[in-house]
């Protein structure tokens, strides 16, 4: 059952005063319990590579965290450099005041020039939302956005906004977006009943730093 449910989690640090020694734990625990990926720091991908080299658990990383209102060629040399170092995952913040201001023309630009500059290399994509920011139309414009791109996840929340991953977000996202296109689920997913409602509204991947808890919660039902 752990290995079963592990294949949905991303098993997430991303504290800024998190140690190389929580680094190690997070990496040896996601081995483990079979977990889909760890989500860590940039600075920490060369570090997670290593332990994880002989495994099969991915490497996500984060990039323009956790606010995405930085140049697309800085998101562009955060991948790369990221990539060189061994990341298989790259989380993108989208430019969430330009969604806000209307401009879905420069969120579709940048993310269809990330998109394709990352299948050249090699590594998955994941846009971040901030679904907590958003209004309904919002999210609907931004998942038509996604479809004319396909990358292949969008993702609800950073975890650093007011709220993270709601059930209602995930079935409107699921509704609202190509089949082919995933969806990860993030932020404040802390118990099994909660992560087991995101899968059956349509996530496929879950952020979450309780994913143990959530796992051994699984294993006694």
């Amino acid at each position: 059952m752990k290995s079963d449910f592990g294949r949905h989690i991303d098993h997430t640090l991303l504290r800024p005063i998190a140690t190389t020694t929580d680094i190690r734990r997070l990496c040896t625990e996601a081995i483990e319990y079979g977990m889909a990926a760890v989500c860590v720091f940039p600075s920490y991908v060369p570090m997670a590579r290593e332990i994880l080299k002989e495994s099969r658990v991915k490497i996500a990383t984060v990039i323009a965290f956790p606010f995405g209102v930085t140049y697309t060629e800085i998101k562009e040399a955060e991948m790369r450099a990221s990539a060189a170092r061994g990341a298989d995952e790259m989380d993108f913040v989208i430019n969430i005041a330009a969604l806000k201001s209307g401009d879905d023309r420069a969120i579709e630009q940048e993310m269809e020039y990330l998109t394709s500059k990352a299948r050249t290399i090699g590594v998955r994509t994941k846009f971040i939302i901030e679904t907590a920011y958003l209004t309904d139309d919002e999210k609907v414009r931004v998942c038509k956005v996604a479809n004319r791109v396909k990358p292949d996840f969008m993702k609800t929340s950073t975890g650093y906004g007011p709220s993270g991953a709601t059930v209602e977000d995930v079935r409107m996202m699921r509704s609202s977006l190509l089949p082919e296109i995933q969806i990860k689920a993030a932020g404040g997913i802390r118990s099994y009943a909660e992560a087991l409602q995101l899968l059956q509204a349509g996530a496929s991947r879950l952020g979450t730093s309780s994913g143990i808890k959530i796992i051994e919660e699984a294993s006694k039902l």
